[in-house]
């Protein structure tokens, strides 16, 4: 596998990944495929709703799966090691603290295809998970923003085992 075009997936988003793309593929595919077929059937498909409407849908499955397909050659599958304990890795639940604006978050460090549709994880990628990499719980944790640098503390590090 070449490692500059990997895609890093905790154990839980490849698993809800492979999830939706057996959904897709076995479910909800089908259903629309089978709608798009007796829509056709009416005739006229300029003017048909259910027609037009289902097949922009059967497009959009079809390239939801392509993109999956594409990830799971690439996907690696990070679990969780004992050497990670104490410290913040790929995966971990960091909850941080920043005194001055009184704000506690928590947040888990995921691969950037896991992030679709969550509010409580960061991409591997993004400079508040990179400037949280191998610290450990009191560790200062600091991110420049556009309002300017902001401190964080870690208060804890967990990890789904």
């Amino acid at each position: 596998m070449n490692s500059s075009k990997r895609k890093l997936l905790t154990s839980d988003g490849y698993d809800r990944l492979q999830q939706e793309l057996k959904h897709l593929v076995s479910v909800e595919r089908p259903e629309i495929t089978k709608i798009v077929s007796w829509a056709a059937s009416l005739g006229d498909r300029s003017e048909n709703a259910d027609y037009i409407y289902n097949k922009r849908r059967l497009r959009e499955i079809d390239r939801r799966i392509r993109y999956l397909m594409k990830l799971f050659e690439n996907a690696e599958r990070v679990t969780y090691h004992a050497e990670q304990a104490g410290k913040v890795f790929f995966g971990a639940w960091v909850s941080l603290e920043n005194l001055e604006a009184t704000q506690q978050v928590r947040l888990r460090i995921v691969g950037t295809d896991e992030i679709y549709d969550q509010k409580d994880v960061v991409s591997i990628d993004a400079p508040f998970a990179r400037a949280c990499l191998g610290k450990r719980v009191d560790d200062e944790v600091v991110v420049i923003t556009p309002e300017g640098k902001k401190v964080w503390y870690i208060i804890d590090i967990e990890y789904n085992l």
